[in-house]
Parts: C-alpha cells; sequence; structure tokens
C-alpha cells in the first residue's frame, strides 16, 4: 500500500509539474499586451510600401526622409499588427488592409507584431 500511495503522489506531482509548464508556454505566445491603436495617416502619400504576410515584414528595414510616411500592406491569412517599440505607431490587428504612418523627426524607429514578436522591423528617418 506504501507503494500505491507514493505513486500516486508522483504522478499527482507530475501533472502539476507538466500543467504548470504547459501555461507558461501558452502564456509565452500570448499577445504582448493590446497596445492603443495610433490613427493611421491614410490621407499622406507613402514613400514606401512594407508587405506583412508569412510572419514577416517585407522588407523588414526601410530609410526614409523626415516627412515622408511608410505605408504596410497586409495580405492574410493570419492577423498581424505593427507596434512602435516607442507606441508613436500602432495599427490594429488586421489580417488585410493597410497601415500608413508620417515621420516626421530623423532616428531610427524599431517595431514588431504583438502577436508574433519575432516578427521585427525598423524604419530609418535620415535627413537628405
Amino acid at each position: 500500500m506504501t507503494h500505491d500511495i507514493s505513486r500516486r503522489r508522483l504522478l499527482s506531482g507530475a501533472a502539476g509539474v507538466l500543467g504548470g509548464a504547459a501555461a507558461v508556454l501558452l502564456a509565452a505566445c500570448a499577445p504582448v499586451g493590446s497596445p492603443e491603436p495610433v490613427a493611421s495617416d491614410d490621407d499622406v502619400q507613402a514613400e514606401v510600401t512594407v508587405t506583412v504576410s508569412d510572419n514577416r515584414y517585407e522588407p523588414a528595414e526601410v530609410e526614409i526622409a523626415p516627412g515622408q510616411a511608410v505605408r504596410w500592406e497586409f495580405v492574410g491569412p493570419n492577423e498581424h499588427d505593427v507596434v512602435a517599440e516607442d507606441r508613436s505607431f500602432v495599427s490594429e490587428l488586421l489580417v488585410e488592409g493597410s497601415y500608413t504612418h508620417q515621420f516626421s523627426e530623423e532616428g531610427e524607429y524599431a517595431y514588431l507584431c504583438s502577436i508574433h514578436p519575432e516578427m521585427q522591423g525598423v524604419v530609418r528617418v535620415v535627413a537628405p
């Protein structure tokens, strides 16, 4: 009988550890958070277009001048967004459509997808 109790405790403990590990893994796949979207500058003509699909930004790095804009074109099938590290531009989660942001100041603007943080890009704003 002692072996039965020990075996139950062992199995119960193992199930608890595995359940905890599963919860951690699921949390790691959760979005970074739901950042508040920043309105798209739809009325501004973009100098550069970045395609958002297949868990990547193409091209991932772009360079523009101050006053110019970047347009991100979303082409399904999965939801993605564009979230600036400094939150200066944040799109909604989209499967299709576009989001545009006009950059007024020089600098390097890193961004990612809140659902897929391995998706990363950068906009470099450099004076001509």
